[in-house]
This record gives C-alpha cells, structure tokens and sequence, in this order.
C-alpha cells in the first residue's frame, strides 16, 4: 500500500506530509520505505489564526477551521503524492491526525478528552483518497491520554534486534519512545518528557517583535546566559513529577507561559532577551535529562535518536548531548527516516493499521485499559478497483 500522513503539530510551523510504501499485512513481517516527504510552511496570517482560535476556543471560530484546514490538508497530500509521482488511484487512504485544539489527559478518575480539527470530508472530496482520521479518540475512551501515538509506529519502524533505542521527538512538546530489542516481549515505554521548542519560539518572537518565529539555528540561546534560578523554578512545575503514562501540551507550556514570563522579568535589552531563551533552551534539555535519569535509562539504553524541528537547533542539541551523555544522540536519518518526516510517516503507517483492523495504541505508553483499532474512515468516491482490504469506496473495511 501507498500511504500518505498527515500532521500539523504544537509548534504550529506548518503541515507535514509524508508518502509511505508498507508492504505486509502484520507488524512483524511489514517492511517500508518513505516515497516523499513535504512540508507546507504557515504563512504568518494561517499561523497566527490557529493560535488565536486555540486560545479563544470560541465556537464559529473553531468551526470555520475545521473546514478550512480541511483544504490545507488537502493541498498538502496533493503535494506529497505529486512529490512521490503517485496519482491519487496509487493511494490506498490518508492517515490525518489534524490540528489538536485541546487536550486534557485523564486525572483524578475522569477520562481525558481531545479535540482535534481538519475536516476529514474534505481532505477525502478535494483528493479522492479515503481519509482515517480522529485517530486519539479511540484511546482516550478507553482510559487512555491518547498520546503519544506514536510508539506503536516507531516499534514497528525503527525496532532493531538486539539493540534498545530511545526515540526522541523534539516538536512543540517533546516525548520520547523506549524500545526493546525487536522480537522482544517486553513493553515499550512512552510518554511527552515537556516543553519541546514551543516555548523556545515563543520566546524568540516576543524577543524579535516578531521578526523571527523561531531561534534561527539556536544562535540567540548561544548568545545567553542561562539562569539557574529561574531554571530551577520552571523545572519545579508539578508535571515533571509525574510518572509516565503522561501527556501535555500548550495547555501547560504553551506561549501564554512565555508572555507571562517575559511580563514578569520584563527584559530590558537584547542580553536579557537572549538569557530568557537561553533558559527556555535548557529548560526543554533538563526535562529531558531528567526524564530519561529517573524512567529510561534504568531499562537501558544503546542509542539515543531525535528527530522533529528541535533536532535542527544546534544550541538544543548540544544541551541534550551533555545531559545524556555518554549515550550517542544521533538524528533519526540514521535508521532511514527523515526526522522532519517522522510524525507524517507514523500517521500513515497508523491508517495502514486501521485498514488492516490492528490495533495500534500502545496501553504501557497510553494508560489505555486495552489495545484499540483506532481511527474513524471517511470514504472517498467510489471507484471501480478496490484496494486491499477495503471493499469499495463508501462500504467501509473488510472484516470489521
């Protein structure tokens, strides 16, 4: 099957579409291959509304996103497929993980909730591709956080025999990925380790007005100094106390901590400016570092692989390097997939699964109470071939 995966993230940067090959009907046995990766930058207008929808959470605004990222959607498989030199008869479905609006994990014996936008129907009608889409919400009514999702796909993806790897995704929030050797039976660990860059590009737009969205290659991180005593009260936040299954998102450290903040320390000059950022920068590294000293690295650990827009800030890196240090970080294209693709790749890989009727949420990462096919399928027009599994456009999945 040909695949296409769609996501936009926490960081707001734009949306990723990746082309996957899979080839096999059972995680075991599937092998892949990535046909073509895009991204889709956001215009600062686009960027800008999805904050301030996100923000407000006012209904006809949210509505009219859901619709017209829709079309974003659309266009950025059509581009993808384009890139791959695929038609949209070679595609079997796009996987759709949309844009999350909100997200409360469970707590204190209530079930979580989420809300992610980018209308399915559309994505189907502008591409003629089925479309799987809604893929947490399967797991958060099971009791699950619903996230991170993408444990299942990096076991099947990047599982090596005889070797225990820790994906690293550095995207707005950041979360990591244990895995055993592959044909092990022992659990994978999973769970969101805090803030990834979002509060890194927060805090450079606001040093900037604006001019730069993010920290151009870590240089203003570089040029500050870190303040110990605000690091240590920002990594005294009760989330990094908690023990895994976890999740977060900008309902914690989203760009309202930022602005708040810099209203606090009120920085006078562009020295400051740099050590704020300078401290968000480590602050993302000690949670990792941390996370990994009290929940990772006791299972143990041959290689450290990242992957997402932090993987390119140098300054990050560095950081994250000592804190793990002696264990190798290296980028996730080492084990031949293209960091920025990771998250896309993992959403096509889990519409493959929901074609297939597997589950692929993983209870020892999500809290789930049980395994779940997850995703809801939208059919596309109908068409005069079938592709594996499915019995015809608008009649839904065999076997289920």
């Amino acid at each position: 099957m040909n695949l296409v995966g769609l996501m936009s993230g926490t960081s707001l940067d734009g949306i990723d579409a990746a082309v996957l090959e899979v080839k096999g009907s059972d995680p075991v046995s599937v092998t892949w291959r990535l046909l073509a990766y895009v991204c889709q930058p956001y215009a600062t207008e686009r960027r800008e509304r999805i904050a301030r929808v996100i923000e407000s959470g006012r209904t006809a605004d949210v509505c009219r996103l859901h619709a017209d990222l829709g079309e974003w959607l659309a266009e950025a498989a059509r581009c993808a497929c384009d890139a791959a030199g695929l038609g949209r008869e070679d595609v079997t479905a796009i996987g759709s993980h949309g844009q999350t609006i909100w997200h409360e994990p469970p707590a204190s014996g209530v079930r979580g909730a989420t809300l992610q936008v980018g209308d399915p129907a559309t994505i189907a009608e502008r591409t003629g591709i089925p479309v799987i889409s809604d893929l947490r919400a399967r797991d958060v009514a099971v009791g699950g956080h619903g996230a991170p999702l993408v444990p299942w796909t990096d076991r099947v993806l990047f599982a090596a025999e005889g070797r225990r790897y820790a994906i690293q995704n550095i995207g707005g929030i950041a979360n990591v990925t244990w895995l055993p050797p592959r044909g092990s039976h022992l659990p994978l660990l999973a769970f969101d380790t805090g803030p990834g860059v979002m509060l890194i590009d927060a805090a450079a737009a606001l040093a900037t007005g604006g001019r730069l969205a993010y920290d151009e290659d870590g240089r203003l991180a570089a040029a500050g100094q870190v303040r110990a005593d605000l690091l240590n009260e920002l990594m005294a936040h009760p989330f990094f106390q908690l023990e895994p299954p976890r999740s977060t998102g900008r309902e914690i450290f989203g760009a309202a901590v930022a602005r708040q903040l810099a209203d606090r320390l009120a920085p006078r000059d562009e020295r400051e400016w740099a050590d704020l950022v300078a401290t968000l920068t480590a602050l993302t590294a000690r949670s990792i570092g941390e996370a990994y000293r009290r929940w990772v690295f006791g299972r143990g650990v041959d290689e450290v692989f990242v992957a997402g827009g932090g993987a390119r800030n140098p300054t990050l890196l560095r950081r994250i390097e000592a804190e793990l240090a002696p264990i190798p970080v290296r980028s996730l294209a080492a084990l031949g997939m293209d960091p920025d693709a990771r998250e896309a790749a993992a959403f096509a890989l889990l519409a493959w699964a929901h074609l297939q009727a597997i589950p692929a949420n993983e209870p020892s990462a999500t809290g789930a109470t049980a395994p779940r096919v997850l995703g809801s399928y939208t059919p596309a027009t109908r068409r005069t071939a079938s592709p594996p599994n499915v019995v015809a456009w608008g009649e839904g999945v065999a076997g289920r």
